[in-house]
C-alpha cells in the first residue's frame, strides 16, 4: 500500500516550502519518509510515500505542508512532528462573512498593535498562532489549541482583549493546580 495526497498552498508560500537550495523540502521528505512533487506555478503539492499505510509520518507531512502554506515558518511547522502537536485552521469568514473590510478588522484585533495581542495569546496558551490571508492557524497540544480557539473566537466576536487575557490566565492557573494535584496524588 502507498500514500498519496494532493494539497494546494498559495503560490507565494511555495518558496518557503522549498527553502534555500531545497533544504526545507528535503528535510520534510527525510523526516516524514515522503516525496514532495511541487508545482510552483499553481501551488499544488503532491505528497507520496511507499511505506506502510499505517505510518503517521505521511499524515504529519500533510500537516507540515499545510502549516507552511498557512504562513508558519518551516521551523514552527516542524513542531508538528512532535506527536502531541496538532494544526488547527480557523476561517475568519465564519465571523466576518465575505466582507474584506470585516476580515481585515478582525485580523487587526487578533494581531493587535505591534503584534502584541497575538504574542500575548501565544504566551498564555503556549501555542504558535499565525494570521494569514482569511485564516488564523494554531499549532500546539489539543488542550492548548482549545484555549487559543476560545480566545480567538471571543476576540473575533468583539470581546475586550483584557477579559480574554483574564480568562486565559485563569485557565492557566487551573491547569497548574490540576498538575500539582496529580503530582501530590502520585505514589512515590
Amino acid at each position: 500500500m502507498s500514500f498519496e495526497k494532493i494539497i494546494r498552498i498559495p503560490a507565494d508560500r511555495v518558496g518557503s516550502l522549498i527553502g534555500k537550495a531545497g533544504k526545507v523540502k528535503s528535510q520534510i521528505e527525510k523526516t516524514c519518509l515522503v516525496k514532495l512533487a511541487i508545482d510552483s506555478e499553481s501551488g499544488e503539492i503532491e505528497i507520496t510515500s511507499d511505506g506502510p499505510i499505517d505510518q503517521i509520518e505521511p499524515f504529519k507531512a500533510v500537516e507540515i505542508v499545510t502549516a507552511i502554506g498557512r504562513g508558519f515558518s518551516p521551523e514552527k511547522a516542524m513542531k508538528l512532528m512532535q506527536e502531541e502537536n496538532l494544526l488547527h485552521v480557523i476561517d475568519l469568514r465564519d465571523f466576518a462573512g465575505k466582507s474584506p473590510q470585516q476580515i481585515e478588522r478582525i485580523k487587526g484585533r487578533i494581531i493587535g498593535e505591534g503584534g502584541r495581542a497575538r504574542v500575548n495569546m501565544e504566551n498564555l496558551t503556549r501555542t504558535s498562532i499565525c494570521v494569514y490571508g482569511k485564516t488564523v492557524s494554531i499549532i500546539g497540544e489539543q488542550s492548548q489549541i482549545k484555549a487559543a480557539i476560545n480566545a480567538i473566537t471571543s476576540i473575533s466576536s468583539g470581546s475586550k482583549h483584557g477579559s480574554v487575557y483574564g480568562k486565559l490566565e485563569a485557565n492557566r492557573r487551573k491547569e497548574k493546580l490540576d498538575r500539582l494535584q496529580l503530582w501530590e496524588k502520585r505514589d512515590v
